[in-house]
C-alpha cells in the first residue's frame, strides 16, 4: 500500500467569522500564543510523516507563502544581534526547499473545489486533507492516528467527533455501521442535516485521508448544500467502492475559527507551556476569580 505523503490544505477562505480580524489578515495566520494556526497544522502533518504541504491559496494569501520562506533580513539581525535562540527556533520552522507547493482557487466555490484544485499535485496516489481551522491537540498527532488506521483499512478514513444533536446542522455527519475500536464503518454521509433528519451525532472534523478516486467525482463539479462543490458529496460516492471508517481520534479539538473556540485554543496552549504556564494561571486566576 502507498504511503500517505501529500496533505492539502485548503486556505483560501475569507475567514468571515473572525472579522474584523481577518479583513486584511488571513485567518490562517492568527497567532495562538506565539505561532500562527497554520503553523501548527504543518507541523502535525510533518510529524505524521507527511513530505509534501500543497496550500490551496486565494487572493490576499500571499503573506502565507512568505511565513515559510526564509525572512534574510530578520534573520540576519537576529544573527548580527547574537539572539541564536530566536534565529534557531525560526530556522527550525522554515520547511525544507520545495515540500511546500502553492496552487490557486481562483473562485470560492466549496471545500470540495479546494481539494479539486489540488488534484495535478496529489497525483495518482492517497493523500490527506487538513483543515486549519481546527487545532487539535493530542499526544499522538490526529494526523498519525490517522495514517496509522488507513494503513489498517486500506482505504478512507474521515476524523469524527461525538457532537450535541442540535449541533448537526453545522457538520457533515455519518451513518455508523459497525464499531471495532476507534474505527466505526462510514454507511452513509450528509453535509449539515438538521437536527431532527441527522442519521447520528458522529460529526467529520477537519482531518481526513482520502483515495485518488475522489478526484473523479470531484471532477463533475456537482453543487450540493449552499450552493457550493462539498467534499462531503464526493466522499460519499466512494461508500461502497472502498473502505470508508471514521476515526474517534484521541486528542481535543478546537475551532479557531470560532471566536470563543479561538480563545479557549490560546487558553489550553499556554497553560500547556512551562515557560507561560505560572503566570498564565495567576493572571486568569485576576480576571475569572
Amino acid at each position: 500500500m502507498a504511503r500517505i505523503r501529500k496533505v492539502v490544505f485548503p486556505v483560501a477562505g475569507l475567514g468571515t467569522r473572525m472579522l474584523p480580524a481577518t479583513k486584511v489578515l488571513p485567518k490562517e495566520m492568527l497567532p495562538v500564543v506565539d505561532r500562527p494556526v497554520i503553523q501548527y497544522a504543518l507541523e502535525e502533518a510533518a510529524a505524521a510523516g507527511a513530505e509534501q504541504f500543497i496550500l490551496v491559496t486565494g487572493r490576499g494569501k500571499a503573506i502565507l507563502e512568505d511565513h515559510f520562506d526564509r525572512a534574510y533580513e530578520l534573520f540576519d539581525t537576529l544573527q548580527r544581534k547574537a539572539k541564536e535562540r530566536e534565529l534557531r527556533s525560526l530556522e527550525s520552522d522554515v520547511p525544507a526547499a520545495g515540500s511546500v507547493v502553492y496552487t490557486r482557487q481562483q473562485e470560492p466555490k466549496g471545500l470540495g473545489h479546494a481539494v479539486w484544485c489540488a488534484r495535478d499535485v496529489v497525483g495518482d496516489e492517497p493523500f490527506a486533507v487538513v483543515l486549519v481551522d481546527d487545532l487539535i491537540r493530542g499526544e499522538v498527532p490526529c494526523l498519525r492516528q490517522m495514517f496509522d488506521a488507513h494503513e489498517e483499512t486500506g482505504g478512507n478514513v474521515v476524523a469524527v467527533m461525538e457532537v450535541p444533536h442540535e449541533h448537526t446542522a453545522r457538520y457533515g455527519v455519518i451513518t455508523p455501521g459497525e464499531t471495532s475500536g476507534r474505527l466505526t464503518e462510514v454507511r452513509g454521509l450528509v453535509e449539515k442535516p438538521k437536527p431532527e433528519e441527522a442519521p447520528s451525532r458522529l460529526a467529520v472534523i477537519g482531518r481526513y485521508v482520502l483515495l485518488p478516486k475522489v478526484f473523479e467525482h470531484l471532477s463533475e463539479q456537482r453543487a450540493g448544500a449552499g450552493g457550493e462543490i462539498q467534499l462531503t458529496d464526493a466522499m460519499a460516492r466512494l461508500i461502497g467502492a472502498t473502505p470508508f471508517h471514521g476515526l474517534r481520534f484521541e486528542g481535543r479539538r478546537f475551532d479557531c475559527g470560532d471566536k470563543l473556540g479561538y480563545l479557549e485554543a490560546i487558553v489550553a496552549t499556554a497553560s500547556e507551556r512551562e515557560d507561560l504556564k505560572p503566570g498564565f494561571a495567576e493572571m486568569l486566576w485576576r480576571y475569572c476569580s
